[in-house]
């Protein structure tokens, strides 16, 4: 497939009851593992790639690096690859833009993009977010290309006491549809997990909802149920595979 079909192909897998299973990944050797395994696509964890190249979450990460990683995975993996690209390392609606093109350019076709201030606090007000994403959705139209924006909001995911995400919903829709009016392709609620307020903002959002798996959540065919259209894994998978990794090594030393 070229990257036109790819951008429609993974479109095409995102389903309001029939969600795609991203099992998050961060280099060319995850990508391979993961292929083989069975999936459909891929997509990257931000804190993921930064932590195997040694560095913290939040645009740490050299985009470069970013920019570099995502082009090796798509030179050695023949799925569709969507990006966690954080804000984008850009304030600046066509700062953002231009970034992505960068991506675009090594293959990519979607992206993660997140209301969180990256370098500051708190969340961009929905107009400066939708004015982000409107901007990137305006750069990839003037290449044709029917890239997927998978617009995040940090709402629930910064707020640690679950009691309190009830009171978030309403904002949570608003922040959905105003992504949506301005070209976004999904809607991603990293940190919510209770069954009955992911029902709500499926049934309320003209996107398929993307939920994170984490401790609590409900598991994929209960999800599915839900009407949720996209299930990821965060940085779940890089973390049980360096547990792994430390815990066999830790027997290989124990025995010196």
């Amino acid at each position: 497939m070229n990257r036109t079909e790819k951008a429609k192909a993974f479109g095409a897998l995102h389903k309001k009851g029939d969600p795609i299973v991203l099992y998050n990944i961060w280099d060319a050797g995850t990508a391979k593992a993961v292929a083989d395994a069975g999936a459909k696509a891929l997509a990257t964890g931000s804190w993921s790639v930064a932590a195997a190249h040694g560095f913290a979450d939040g645009e740490k990460l050299p985009m470069s690096v970013l920019v570099e990683t995502a082009k090796s995975i798509t030179e050695a993996v023949d799925l569709p690859l969507s990006v966690d690209f954080e804000g984008a390392y850009s304030a600046d609606p066509q700062g953002a833009a231009a970034n992505v093109a960068k991506l675009m350019e090594v293959g990519v076709i979607g992206i993660n993009f997140e209301d969180r201030v990256v370098a500051g606090e708190g969340l961009y007000p929905v107009d400066s977010q939708a004015a982000r994403i409107r901007a990137i959705r305006a750069m990839a139209d003037s290449k044709d290309m029917p890239f997927f924006v998978n617009a995040r909001t940090d709402l629930f995911l910064a707020e640690s006491d679950l009691s309190k995400h009830a009171d978030l919903v309403d904002e949570a829709i608003e922040r959905g549809r105003a992504y949506a009016a301005a070209g976004g392709s999904g809607f991603f609620v990293p940190g919510l997990i209770d069954p009955a307020l992911i029902e709500k903002i499926c049934a309320a959002s003209s996107l398929p909802v993307n939920i994170m798996m984490r401790t609590g959540a409900p598991d994929v065919k209960t999800l599915a149920k839900l009407g949720v259209g996209r299930i990821s894994y965060g940085p779940g998978p890089y973390r049980s595979m360096m547990e792994k990794l430390r815990q066999e090594a830790a027997a290989i030393y124990s025995l010196l």
